[in-house]
């Protein structure tokens, strides 16, 4: 039998119905009619009983459908996978976050992702903050979710997916926790805890953790450590002040922690980055799909 022999005849055991075949099909009425008459003169028996009203498969016709079946599947799959590594969507896709927030929306888009293209399967890992694009430079991941800005020479910036307002972690006993806000002319009056490492981009720093209030004033900075963990502790044990994005909270709330929003700094935004020399499909298809499943840019509360 020839394809298009096995398709029209399965379409047909599938249908029971030769116009609803035809269109199916794209096929003209008469071609579908032709193709069954001339299996069943080589077979030499009825593959099909027909009336006017009626068309059913024959003992034969059923033998010959459940022997087909699944090699007709495996023949779809061989050449999907085959379209699939000619579009690069097979393999292995790494992805990166820095965020907890982020990490439970990039677990869902995985998950669709990989019903999406089976031969692709999806790795999601953590990138710690004292070297946010090491992973990505040395072939640890595809591509990740990180927060902006980001101005590298040989990295891509994707499409925003979080902005979120900046809000100060400040200890339970600090003044800044009796009040409902702050803003950034306030770091002058407190230590800046910032995480450090040699690979953070000084623009990124600056950014994040000001030496300088916008009114000119000096803001001191007190321990560095190179871990989100361990900014954490040591606000919680009053060694100074850091700011976060609201939505971080709901993840990381302790008792000796009081987040406190600014009324007056900008939000925290967080986008993709990819290598732009090893952008391929897959990455390509991760971020379409994390944008068209609604993860797109929102704000916290």
């Amino acid at each position: 039998m020839e394809r298009h022999e096995i398709e029209v005849f399965l379409a047909l055991a599938e249908e029971l119905h030769f116009r609803r075949t035809s269109e199916r099909l794209g096929l003209a009425q008469g071609r579908v009619s032709q193709t069954i008459k001339k299996l069943e003169r080589r077979f030499g028996v009825p593959l099909f009983e027909r009336t006017s009203r009626h068309v059913a498969l024959t003992a034969v016709g059923q033998q010959l459908r459940d022997d087909l079946l699944p090699a007709q599947e495996q023949l779809l799959r061989a050449v999907d996978r085959a379209m699939a590594m000619g579009r690069g969507m097979t393999g292995l896709l790494r992805v990166g976050y820095s965020g907890s927030m982020i990490a439970e929306a990039l677990l869902e888009v995985a998950e669709v992702f990989r019903r999406r293209h089976p031969d692709c399967e999806v790795e999601i890992r953590e990138v710690q903050l004292y070297d946010p694009f090491g992973p990505l430079r040395s072939g640890q991941l595809d591509v990740q979710v990180t927060e902006f800005p980001v101005d590298e020479p040989d990295l891509t910036v994707g499409p925003l997916v979080l902005s979120s307002p900046r809000v100060l972690m400040v200890p339970a006993g600090h003044p800044f926790a009796r009040r409902a806000t702050v803003s950034l002319e306030d770091l002058a009056e407190a230590t800046l805890i910032a995480v450090d490492g040699e690979a953070v981009p000084p623009y990124w720093l600056d950014h994040h953790y000001p030496r300088w209030t916008p009114g000119g004033a000096p803001v001191a900075h007190g321990p560095a450590p190179t871990y989100w963990t361990e900014v954490l502790n040591l606000v919680g044990l009053g060694r100074g002040v850091s700011p976060a994005c609201v939505d971080a909270e709901r993840y990381y709330a302790r008792p000796d922690v009081v987040w406190v929003p600014f009324d007056d700094a900008p939000p925290i935004e967080y986008g993709f980055v990819w290598p732009t020399a090893g952008e391929c499909a897959r990455v390509r298809a991760f971020v379409d799909a994390f944008r068209t499943l609604g993860r797109g840019v929102s704000a916290g509360s």
